[in-house]
C-alpha cells in the first residue's frame, strides 16, 4: 500500500497518459524505479505468501472454523479483483488484452451477459472509462481487505489457531516476546531480503515482456496470459472447450475452498 501509494502521486488513469505515467515514474521521479518494482514484485510475493497460508490451512483443517474461513475466501477472492485491475494500470498491450479477455468472461451470464460486460467497460470496448475505474477500485479495494483482515483475525480469536496434530494448544503455550517476535522478525527479513533482491536483480523477471508495448486494440499479442498467480484459474478455463463450462469451472477453482 505505501509503495502504492507513492506510485499514485504520479501516475495518470488516462489512456493517453498511462503508459507515458509508468515509464516517466520509473525514469524521472526520484528511486520511482524501486518503488513500481518493489510494487510489482511484491504482488507476487503476497501471492506467494497467501497460498501458503491457504495451504497451511488445508493441511491443519482450519476450514473447520467456518467464520474465519468464508472470511478468507472472500479475502482472496478480494485480493485476485484487486491484483487483476492492478495489472491493467500500465497500460500495456498485456494489461489491455488481458483485461479485454477477463472481463468478456462476463458476456457468458445468460441473459444478461452482454449488458453486464458493457457497463464494466463504460462502452462498447475496454477504452478509458475502464481504465478510470479500475485505478479507482485498485485504489479502494486494499482499504476493504484490511478491513477484512481484521474480521478473519477477529473471529480466529473466537477459537485460537490450530496445529498439526489439532490438538488444544493450551499447553504448549510459551509468551510471545522474545519466542514468536524474533520468529516472525526472521521470517520478515528473509522475505524482504528475498523481494528486495528480486526488484533489484531481476525486477521484470515475472513480468511479461508483451507489457513493454503500449496498448494497441489492433494487435492481439501470440499469448495472452496472466501473471503467474492467476495461471491455475486461466488454465483450467482455457481446457474446457465451452465458455459459461469454463468460467463456472474457473470460479468454483477458487470457490472450493
Amino acid at each position: 500500500i505505501t509503495t502504492g501509494l507513492f506510485l499514485a502521486m504520479h501516475y495518470t488513469p488516462d489512456v493517453s497518459a498511462a503508459f507515458s505515467s509508468v515509464a516517466h515514474i520509473c525514469r524521472d521521479v526520484n528511486y520511482g524505479w524501486i518503488i513500481r518494482n518493489l510494487h510489482a514484485n511484491g504482488a507476487s510475493f503476497f501471492f506467494i505468501c497467501i497460498y501458503l497460508h491457504i495451504g497451511r490451512g488445508l493441511y491443519y483443517g482450519s476450514y473447520l472454523y467456518k467464520e474465519t474461513w468464508n472470511i478468507g475466501v472472500v479475502l482472496l477472492l478480494l485480493v485476485m479483483m484487486t491484483a487483476f485491475v492492478g495489472y491493467v494500470l500500465p497500460w500495456g498491450q498485456m494489461s489491455f488484452w488481458g483485461a479485454t479477455v477477463i472481463t468478456n468472461l462476463l458476456s457468458a451470464v445468460p441473459y444478461m451477459g452482454n449488458e453486464l460486460v458493457q457497463w464494466i467497460w463504460g462502452g462498447f470496448s475496454v477504452d478509458n472509462a475502464t481504465l478510470t475505474r479500475f485505478f479507482a477500485f485498485h485504489f479502494l479495494l486494499p482499504f476493504a481487505i484490511i478491513a477484512m483482515t481484521l474480521l478473519h483475525a477477529l473471529f480466529l480469536h473466537e477459537t485460537g489457531s490450530n496445529n498439526p496434530i489439532g490438538l488444544s494448544p493450551d499447553a504448549d503455550k510459551i509468551p510471545f516476546h522474545p519466542y514468536f517476535s524474533y520468529k516472525d522478525t526472521l521470517g520478515f527479513i528473509i522475505l524482504l531480503s528475498t523481494l528486495t533482491s528480486l526488484a533489484l536483480f531481476s525486477p521484470n523477471l515475472l513480468g511479461d515482456p508483451e507489457n513493454f508495448a503500449t496498448a494497441n486494440p489492433l494487435v492481439t499479442p501470440p499469448h495472452i496470459k496472466p501473471e503467474w498467480y492467476f495461471l491455475f484459474a486461466y488454465a483450467i478455463l482455457r481446457s474446457i472447450p465451452n465458455k459459461l463450462g469454463g468460467v463456472l469451472a474457473l470460479l468454483f477453482s477458487i470457490l472450493v475452498l
